[in-house]
This record gives structure tokens, C-alpha cells and sequence, in this order.
């Protein structure tokens, strides 16, 4: 019979020695927790134990890629859990730093079945993480996190010899080569290339110039500390500093990434910040043209433009909108055999023959470049300003304890599905239809909408917000959808309003 993991706490002698991992590290689509509040260094030789465990039981080979982001710590975290990882009897390729794209890249340049990725992605520093996949270019789900999560927290992890270390030199380069390949630009084009000092500060500058592109730098020197703000292209902060530099430098737009590089934000030569779904119509728009009566996947929190507007149309688009996470969403764009996924955080999802299915912050700084040069006479607010005008929130994110989030957001989609039941209404509209895929979105008869679910990453829920009329709408959607969340005592105050 085996045991479960012992109960451990922080300041102890068996901190140094037994692991400790809080349950609620383990999410829908990979692990989080404050370290060392919530997880320690045996801790994470556990999981690496519990997931090298997984690979054997399914009958993987037993070979894995592995890098880390550029945080102080997560050297320390990566080789704790390769130490687990070797225990299983699994052989582990060290990519060193990375991106958790060029991790995800590594699993097809290496021929390697498995991947796993030690970050925290955007959440502030004294988080750590990992990303973690087997069916490339898939990550892991709900299913199989909750597997990981009974094998590591019941004490399942089994040892077995034939484990070994390897450090893979080479990998960035082969990463960047393969971005880019033999494109070059046609056109001028002046960047600026936002990485809060983050880990895509080793990447993103060179990018550019490789590609035949004027770079303006911004907190371009790699720095853990984050000492501008934290990397988090969704965050109004880090858009608005984007824009200023834009300003400030006359560039034609600038692109930002976030800690980890699978995503990227957009601010146009106007200062304008584009909301990464509105981008995703953009792109699509352009994708459209090359790949007619194409299939894209927007997730649950992003515009209704891809169903409804007359370009997409134009060119027999299909529009399937799915569960917001990237695991979910890559999986959606591979199972429908989608050409792109779009997600309004700032994930895409490039399948072929593009990209390889991933979410690659990189990889859509090449893509967005290469419409511009298709594009030669267009700037990027010129094509803002060619979709349809709608008014969209951001992503705000009121605070409801991991413990409590899922039971409080049951609670609220059953009031907003009475309220549609009733005839209830949103910001004055009628309730068309209550979609509940992933929480609650509300649909009204206009096409606005209102949507309230669970971050799958941290203590919060997540609303958005969009009216297709104005934004006089747009709050009256907004203060209603709130009315309904602020029913439940449990849920605090937003990160960032609008």
C-alpha cells in the first residue's frame, strides 16, 4: 500500500527533506504554485517522479525535453524535478533556457516523445510552474492533470533504473532558423519589441533583425527581477508602455511578449492597443484570402467577429468558438483540423502548413510581419480600422480563492442561465442564448455579449465584455454581468477595470 505524500511545512526539518506540494497546483492544463509557499524542492522531485511515472504507465517512450524560463529560480526548480524524472528512469535531453515555444519545438527538432517546460508563464515572480506534454504538439488537459496530480499526491511514483541526463546544445538556434527560414522583408518596417525583461528579451530583438526589420528595443536586457513591470502583454500596463514607445519612436507598431513567449500583444503606429482577438480577425482576414472556406477557433472570451464579420464571410470561414486554455485550444485546432486558433489572452495557434499547432508568440511576430509585406499599403491601424467597430473590455479578473472559484462560478452561471429563462436582460438587451462550454457566455440580441468564467491559472474568475452598438452599452453589459458576480460574497476586487 503506498502512502501519500506526508504533510510538510515551511521552516521545518522535513522541508529540506520531504516534499511538499499544495493539491491546487494542479490545474486544468498545467501546474502552478508560489514557491516555496506551496511547492519545495522535493516537491518538485516528486512531480518529476509522478510525471516520468505517467510516461511509463502509457506506455511512451521514455525520452523527454526539457528547459526553463529566465526566473532566478527556476534553474534550481528544472533540476529537481530532472532528478525525478531520472528516478522514473527516463532519459532527459536539457535544452537549457528556453521559450516554452522552443520548448514545445525542441519535442519535433529532437524527435522526442515528451516535453516539459519549468515556468511560471506571466505570473509575477515567486511563481513557478510546468507545462508539460506527451502527444506533440498537444499539452496536458484536464485528464491528464488530474492523472499526474492522483500519481503524485498518493505517493504512485515508481523507480526504475535506466534514467540518464543529457544537456542539447544548439536547440535556440535551430528555433530561430526555423522561424524564420529564408524570409526576408520587402518592405521597411520599424518594430518595437516589448519583453518586460523577460525570457523573450533572448529572442525577440534578433528576431526582428533577421527578418529585415528596424528594431526599437524596450526593457529588451534580460533581468528576473522584472524591474518595469511584470511581462504580461494582456495587462494594460505593459500595452500602454507599448504604445508610448510607439509614440515616442514613430515605429509602425510594436509587438510584446510575455514571460514565457507563447504569447504576444499588438499596439499599433497610432498607439492604439489591439485586443489580441481583434488581431486574430486581422490575421485571419489575411489567411483567409490564401486559404479560402479555412476553419479558425476563438476561444470563449474573444470578439464575435470571427461569426459574423462580412470578410470572414466573404471567404467561407468557419468559425468554431471553444474552451478558453491553451491546452484546450490546441487540442480543438488539431481534433477539427483547424488552420489557426486564436485566443483573446494573446495565444495563437498556427497549424500547417504555418506552423506546427503550438502557441508561439515568435512564431506571430514572423506571421505579422509577413502581412505587412502582402500588405504593402496598409498600416497595421489602417486594418484595425477596417473591421467592424466593437467596444471590448479587457480581461479583468475579480479574485475568488482557488478552493472556492469553481463552486462560486456554478453558482453564477445558474442565476445567468435562470436570468436568460426568464427573459431576463443584459445591459437593456435581451438574453439570446447562454453558451456554458467554458463558464458562462451571455449572448444578446445585438450579438453583445457578456462572459464570466474560472482562470484556470489563478485565485480569480475572468470577465469580458463586448457590445457591437457603443460603449455606453459596453458598461450597462458590463454593470449587470457584475451585479450578478457581486451576489457571491466570495469574489473581491478586479485586477484592472476599464
Amino acid at each position: 500500500m503506498r502512502k501519500p505524500l506526508p504533510q510538510v511545512t515551511q521552516n521545518t526539518w522535513e522541508f529540506l527533506r520531504d516534499p511538499m506540494i499544495a493539491p491546487t497546483g494542479f490545474r486544468e492544463y498545467d501546474a502552478r504554485w508560489k514557491y516555496p509557499d506551496e511547492i519545495n524542492l522535493p516537491g518538485m522531485t516528486a512531480l518529476g517522479l509522478g510525471l516520468g511515472t505517467q510516461m511509463q504507465r502509457r506506455g511512451i517512450p521514455p525520452v523527454i525535453a526539457v528547459g526553463n524560463d529566465y526566473r532566478d529560480y527556476s534553474l534550481s526548480i528544472k533540476n529537481a524535478l530532472m532528478v525525478g524524472l531520472m528516478q522514473a528512469g527516463i532519459q532527459v535531453k536539457d535544452i537549457g533556457p528556453a521559450l516554452s515555444p522552443m520548448a514545445y519545438f525542441s519535442q519535433f527538432h529532437l524527435d522526442v516523445p515528451a516535453v516539459a517546460m519549468v515556468t511560471a508563464s506571466h505570473n509575477p515572480n515567486g511563481w513557478t510552474g510546468v507545462k508539460m506534454g506527451f502527444d506533440r504538439p498537444l499539452t496536458h488537459g484536464p485528464d491528464e492533470m488530474a492523472e499526474l496530480r492522483d500519481i503524485v499526491l498518493e505517493g504512485q511514483g515508481e523507480t526504475r533504473s535506466g534514467g540518464g541526463y543529457e544537456f542539447v546544445d544548439g536547440v535556440q538556434e535551430a528555433y530561430m532558423q526555423d522561424l524564420v527560414g529564408d524570409f526576408k522583408m520587402t518592405r521597411k518596417l520599424k518594430v518595437v519589441c516589448a519583453t518586460g525583461n523577460g525570457t523573450a528579451s533572448a529572442f525577440g530583438p534578433e528576431l526582428f533583425r533577421r527578418l529585415g526589420v528596424e528594431v526599437i528595443e524596450s526593457h529588451n536586457a534580460l533581468d528576473y527581477t522584472f524591474p518595469h513591470y511584470n511581462p504580461n502583454p494582456e495587462a494594460m500596463e505593459m500595452l500602454h508602455d507599448m504604445a508610448a514607445s510607439v509614440k515616442a519612436s514613430g515605429a509602425d507598431f510594436a509587438l510584446g511578449f510575455d514571460g514565457d513567449g507563447d504569447r504576444c500583444g499588438v499596439v499599433d503606429d497610432e498607439g492604439e492597443e489591439i485586443f489580441a482577438d481583434k488581431v486574430g480577425v486581422i490575421m485571419a482576414r489575411d489567411l483567409a484570402k490564401i486559404y479560402p472556406n479555412a476553419t479558425f477557433v476563438a476561444d470563449v472570451k474573444s470578439t464575435g467577429l470571427f461569426a459574423s464579420d462580412p470578410e470572414l464571410q466573404k471567404h467561407g470561414v468557419k468559425a468554431d468558438y471553444w474552451k478558453t486554455g491553451h491546452s484546450h485550444m490546441k487540442r480543438r485546432v488539431k481534433q477539427i483540423g483547424a488552420l489557426a486558433g486564436f485566443e483573446k489572452s494573446g495565444h495563437y495557434f498556427l497549424a500547417e502548413p504555418i506552423g506546427r499547432g503550438y502557441d508561439c508568440g515568435m512564431r506571430v511576430a514572423v506571421e505579422i510581419c509577413k502581412l505587412m509585406d502582402r500588405n504593402p499599403d496598409m498600416k497595421m491601424s489602417d486594418l484595425r480600422r477596417a473591421l467592424p467597430k466593437t467596444y471590448a473590455t479587457p480581461t479583468m479578473s475579480p479574485y475568488a480563492a482557488d478552493t472556492e472559484k469553481y463552486d462560486i462560478l456554478e453558482r453564477i452561471v445558474t442565476k445567468l442561465a435562470a436570468m436568460a429563462q426568464n427573459g431576463g436582460t443584459l445591459g437593456g438587451r435581451a438574453i439570446k442564448d447562454v453558451v456554458t462550454v467554458n463558464g458562462a457566455r451571455v449572448i444578446l440580441d445585438n450579438g453583445g455579449w457578456g462572459l464570466v468564467r474560472a482562470s484556470s491559472n489563478t485565485p480569480n474568475l475572468v470577465v469580458v465584455c463586448e457590445s457591437p452598438e457603443s460603449e455606453v452599452e459596453l458598461r450597462a453589459i458590463f454593470a449587470d454581468i457584475d451585479a450578478v458576480i457581486r451576489t457571491e460574497p466570495g469574489v473581491g476586487d478586479y485586477d484592472q477595470t476599464f
